[in-house]
């Protein structure tokens, strides 16, 4: 799976802006990553999401222990990779169908984060157990949701291209092409939002300090995320605004 989120929805952390490298490329222009992610994943579906960028999806060499789901529900486009522990659970708890698989839960779970629901998203993405990773765009919201399960299960990555824009994918070569040496394995334990960025949902309380990354060749490849123990937020719950405000603003 693969998402290159325009910089104008997916407001990545400053750090990674800075480590973009010049060898990497600009992952949307004349579609290049869409591409070349086709040319390696054969029968590939790519959705264009226009002016914030693209989605990709392939079952092509998945691993059957961690199968690839895709789903669109009221405009709401959701990749998940893996599986959930507690899926019944979680059917009870968002009122779903016995029918309802692990990237319905994800998107149910993120429309009630979204209108106003009960839980802050730290806790949202902490209630669902199992090894998974996703990667979520609302586009009525143009809001991105992205989070990897607190053992990173899951092999996931990503980085910035020549312009800034995001690039996630299960597939550490496609990273590499649209980012060059600025790539790095998503933060374990973490999601990343669009307006809230990344965080620790673990460790909610904590700010995230970045830690330059470095390959098996001694060469700086990429920033890794650590809890800064000594650091903590202002905030660490969703702020409560007016009854008709849209949630996915304020995670």
């Amino acid at each position: 799976m693969l998402a290159v989120l325009h910089k104008s929805v997916a407001k990545c952390p400053e750090a990674l802006l800075q480590n973009t490298q010049p060898q990497s490329v600009s992952a949307l222009k004349d579609g290049f990553l869409a591409t070349h992610f086709s040319s390696v994943h054969p029968g590939s579906v790519v959705i264009n999401l226009a002016s914030s960028g693209f989605l990709a999806y392939s079952s092509d060499k998945q691993n059957p222990l961690f199968p690839r789901l895709f789903a669109v529900v009221d405009d709401i486009f959701c990749l998940f990779e893996g599986h959930i522990d507690n899926v019944a659970h979680l059917k009870q708890q968002y009122g779903l169908s016995k029918t309802a698989n692990e990237v319905i839960i994800v998107i149910e779970a993120y429309r009630t984060l979204r209108d106003r629901g009960p839980y802050p998203a730290d806790q949202v993405v902490r209630d669902i157990q199992g090894k998974f990773a996703f990667i979520l765009f609302d586009t009525t919201s143009k809001a991105t949701f992205i989070a990897s399960d607190a053992d990173g299960s899951v092999p996931f990555f990503w980085g910035t291209d020549s312009e800034g824009n995001v690039v996630v994918s299960d597939d550490s070569e496609v990273v590499k092409q649209g980012c060059g040496k600025s790539f790095a394995p998503f933060p374990k334990g973490c999601f990343f939002t669009s307006s809230g960025g990344l965080r620790s949902y673990e460790h909610p309380v904590n700010e995230l300090k970045a830690v330059p990354r470095v390959d098996s060749s001694g060469e700086v490849c990429g920033l890794t995320f650590k809890v800064d123990q000594e650091s903590r937020k202002e905030k660490a719950g969703m702020p409560r605004v007016g009854s008709d405000a849209n949630w996915s603003q304020n995670y």
